[in-house]
């Protein structure tokens, strides 16, 4: 019988990669199945055509917006799969947040968390002994030239989106019709615009990664990025020259640390795979709660299992970053899914930072929003 070769997609980080290569290098050792790795960026992933990928790969790691287009195309195999029931109901169980039912679309499971997160808070210890629990507390270091905003597109419309649904008026994920209400979007882009014009102007050329490096220099002034994706890396004493650590996100409104922008990502089997089977079951198990508080995070890996975020050892080696940000990933906004919605997410991040660097009217700025989401459908 000959050996079964796998090939898997992830994204271009330590944090995507090399989780997977050493529970690959695991797997094989238990099933004789091997795991080859490739990582792209995700914007590599979002430009190339999915069927083109899926043809090249047994596994990809996806993220949920991305389920529309993908099974639309027919470019993923199902993994609700007869026989294991028990083992869903365990992964759906140990969801955090809604990252297990993210990935659940038109009634069937197309992807397992593997990786949970969100915006949630980054900030240096040593500058800001405590996390800024109010948007008032968070323009007041602004002022004081002490925060970043990670803005480049998506990112920009991912603030939009918490700073809206923080405050009870979450976007609409289905359509067609408006994404906002046209008054609640003036009040959040004018949110922005205030937030915009008081942080580095850079901020719109910044993902959370440089943001978060900017932050880990020893010389750095900046105490604190309010809605930033976490990295979990920055909070493990070693890995830069200053520790971040991350916290709940500071309330916009009076419902606490709700309506972040979900995030993170899921394993996936490509519909073309001739090894289906041996793919399902890697699937299930790199997903599963032993190897997720286990080899998965001890690898640099951001896990998506509770059974992990409530490790004491865990939260030990990350200076609590599951616990210190579990209240927002639980009360976190799944975006839109529908396929189309990439195209719209990167038009409306687009629109929104020209809106805000232009000083366009902010009524302008929604209407346009509006009318991308509606033709998005």
């Amino acid at each position: 019988m000959s050996k079964v070769l796998l090939k898997g997609m992830t994204w271009s980080h330590p944090r995507g990669y090399d989780p997977m290569v050493a529970c690959s290098r695991v797997f094989n050792e238990q099933s004789g199945v091997e795991i080859s790795w490739e990582k792209r960026s995700l914007q590599d992933f979002e430009t190339l055509p999915v069927e083109e990928l899926a043809r090249l790969y047994d596994l990809i790691v996806i993220d949920h917006p991305h389920v529309g287009q993908i099974t639309q195309e027919g470019c993923l195999l199902p993994l609700d799969v007869a026989g294991r029931e028990d083992d869903r109901r365990a992964l759906e169980a140990g969801s955090v947040g809604a990252s297990y039912l993210s990935y659940h679309w038109q009634s069937r499971q197309w992807a397992f968390p593997i990786d949970a997160a969100t915006q949630v808070q980054a900030l240096r210890p040593d500058l800001l002994p405590q996390p800024v629990s109010s948007w008032r507390e968070v323009i007041e270091l602004a002022r004081d030239g002490r925060v970043l905003l990670p803005l480049r597109p998506p990112h920009s419309l991912m603030t939009f989106y918490t700073l809206s649904a923080n405050r009870g008026h979450a976007c609409q994920t289905e359509g067609p019709g408006d994404l906002i209400d046209p008054t609640i979007g003036v009040e959040t882009v004018e949110m922005m615009r205030e937030i915009a014009d008081l942080v580095d102007p850079q901020c719109f050329e910044m993902d959370p990664i440089a943001v978060l490096e900017r932050m880990a220099r020893p010389g750095s002034t900046v105490a604190c990025a309010p809605l930033i994706y976490g990295y979990v890396n920055y909070a493990m004493p070693g890995f830069r020259e200053r520790l971040i650590k991350f916290a709940d996100i500071p309330a916009a409104g009076s419902l606490g640390p709700t309506g972040s922008a979900l995030g993170g990502t899921g394993i996936a089997v490509s519909a073309f795979t001739r090894h289906a089977k041996e793919a399902i079951d890697f699937a299930y198990w790199v997903a599963s709660a032993p190897v997720q508080r286990g080899i998965y995070a001890a690898s640099g890996g951001q896990p998506g299992h509770a059974a992990a975020w409530e490790d004491d050892s865990v939260n030990a080696a990350t200076s609590n970053f599951y616990r210190g940000t579990r209240a927002t990933l639980e009360a976190a906004w799944v975006r839109p899914r529908h396929d189309g919605y990439m195209r719209f997410q990167q038009q409306a991040s687009d629109r929104l930072n020209e809106g805000l660097r232009g000083r366009h009217a902010a009524a302008a700025i929604v209407a346009d929003l509006n009318r991308l989401f509606a033709d998005s459908f």
